[in-house]
């Protein structure tokens, strides 16, 4: 058959792709989510941490950061040549402090990564490019764990104004929206400038725009975050729900 009288398109290959890796928690369950926050011409290369037989918790967030184990994943990811590296780990990236968290961009780099992102650091990032002071919060975690990003907080000069917990050691991407949703609400704060909601393992995709419609604050959540700082370093536009962060250059 003459490949000319076929109905091919006539340009090389299909659309090119850019690719960024992700270091996921051996839990995740919202790679569908994690999707939606991306163009049509970005790939997402997934590597996860090992599996430890733990609860969610203090403990937890120190195994799933292990220095080793990024380290390990982020040469798994190489291979595709992305072009930046994020660690998908709100807990993880926090519960050490700001140096940690630094230390943990530095581990990825390392390892060969040409850019590094973490959760945390996300968080950050929008703080300051948002001059944001004081916030509320949620989280799924229990009481310590939630503490300690309070702390992580504390050291970015950022105060927390009110804060609730779901207190679960599981099972937290079953969480419903309309629980998200109730519980974000009753988190906000008259003080707070904006409401971040922690874990990226948490749904939230759908109830960021009718939140912060009906709150008139930013409603900050953690893929949102990473993904943003991703496509940040990429120099290509945010996609997805959250008016606040798709105003910042």
């Amino acid at each position: 058959m003459d490949f000319a009288a076929l109905d091919i398109p006539s340009f090389d290959g299909p659309l090119a792709q850019r690719g960024i890796g992700v270091i996921a928690p051996f839990d995740l369950a919202l790679e569908r989510e994690l999707w939606r926050w991306v163009p049509m011409e970005v790939s997402l290369h997934l590597a996860r941490t090992p599996y430890e037989p733990v609860p969610v918790s203090m403990e937890m967030a120190h195994l799933v950061s292990n220095s080793a184990h990024l380290a390990a994943a982020t040469r798994d990811v190489l291979h595709v040549e992305p072009e930046v590296v994020a660690y998908l780990c709100t807990s993880g990236s926090f519960v050490n402090g700001v140096g940690a968290e630094q230390s943990l961009r530095k581990v990825i780099c390392d390892a060969g990564a040409p850019e590094a992102v973490t959760t945390s650091g996300a968080l950050a990032e929008v703080l300051r490019q948002l001059d944001l002071r004081r916030i509320s919060v949620l989280t799924p975690y229990d009481a310590d764990l939630t503490a300690r990003l309070h702390d992580f907080l504390g050291e970015l000069d950022v105060d927390t104004v009110s804060s609730d917990h779901l207190g679960l050691g599981g099972g937290i991407w079953k969480v419903s929206y309309r629980t998200i949703a109730e519980r974000i609400l009753a988190a906000d704060h008259s003080e707070a400038e904006a409401i971040f909601i922690s874990c990226t393992n948490l749904p939230t995709y759908d109830v960021i725009d009718p939140l912060e419609e009906a709150l008139g604050k930013p409603v900050l959540t953690a893929n949102q975050l990473t993904m943003w700082a991703c496509l940040r370093r990429m120099k290509l536009p945010i996609v997805g729900p959250g008016r606040w962060l798709r105003e910042v250059t």
